[in-house]
């Protein structure tokens, strides 16, 4: 079993949260229901716009901390390739 790093964006499409699971739909409900991050709690619903698998817990782990400290600009460009990539 992996761990996935994720990136979701608000509804408003002016913030987005990065985060690390190894379960992406369970997590997501989360942040749009009971027991997101403080975080998340306001611009719900939130949107998945990015996931990436990593093999091992310390790789997401690393992975996580690599994006959040990225520039919102850079994390921009990280989900539209990503949407390139899988469209």
């Amino acid at each position: 079993m992996g761990f996935y790093v994720y990136i979701l964006e608000n509804s408003s499409k002016t913030k987005l949260y990065t985060g690390m699971t190894n379960d992406v739909e369970r997590r997501v409900g989360e942040h749009n229901g009971v027991g997101g991050a403080k975080a998340t709690r306001p611009g719900r619903p939130w949107t998945l716009v990015y996931q990436r698998l990593c093999e091992t817990k310390m790789a997401a782990v690393q992975e996580e901390h690599r994006i959040k400290r990225l520039c919102r600009s850079a994390k921009l460009c990280l989900v539209e390739a990503h949407r390139r990539a899988y469209a």
